[in-house]
């Protein structure tokens, strides 16, 4: 019997890609566009293994990561963004992810990253040997601000002398290469 994968991402054309690369080795994929509906095919059928999306339309993925570990306690689960950040990295894990991954990332490197034997990702692992930019200083450090701040925009630009539109500009960019 082949093992039930979730993936949950907003992004069509990703999910359609992935869904398909599972699905080729031999897993049975179920895809949801949002956290209701990804609880709703976690209910009916619960997943062994899933990919979560941090950022959706709705809900933050983060908030479905505790709802099937309780469907489902022996679960590995995989965070998927395109916002990666240390802070939202630590609240993944603490939530109950097994790893997390930036994305673009392929079948092959998500597999990695959960085939793991149930067991949380190591503090250390993949720690770089280069040290970060400081523009992915400065990104790292705004979103840990943002986090303390529970996203509240004014008040994280206040906590960091800034301006709210500076903060909201510097937002809208996609994370700094490390």
């Amino acid at each position: 019997m082949s093992e039930n994968f979730l993936i949950v991402d907003d992004d069509p054309a990703f999910t359609r890609v992935l869904a398909r690369a599972m699905t080729r080795r031999g897993f049975e994929v179920q895809v949801a566009r949002d956290v209701a509906s990804a609880l709703v095919l976690a209910q009916q059928q619960p997943p062994q293994l899933a990919t979560v999306d941090l950022k959706m339309d709705g809900p933050s993925g983060l908030s479905l990561i505790p709802q099937l570990k309780q469907l489902n306690p022996e679960i590995r689960i995989l965070v998927l963004t395109g916002y990666a950040s240390i802070a939202t990295t630590v609240e993944a894990i603490k939530a109950g992810a097994h790893n997390y991954l930036p994305k673009p990332a392929d079948a092959d490197q998500i597999l990695r990253a959960l085939d793991m034997n149930g067991e949380p990702a190591p503090a250390d692992a993949d720690i770089p040997d280069t040290p970060m930019s400081v523009n992915r200083l400065e990104w790292e450090h705004i979103q840990k601000v943002l986090h303390e701040h529970d996203g509240n925009i004014s008040a994280t630009a206040r906590a960091l002398g800034m301006h709210r539109r500076t903060l909201q500009r510097k937002l809208a960019k996609h994370p700094v290469r490390r």
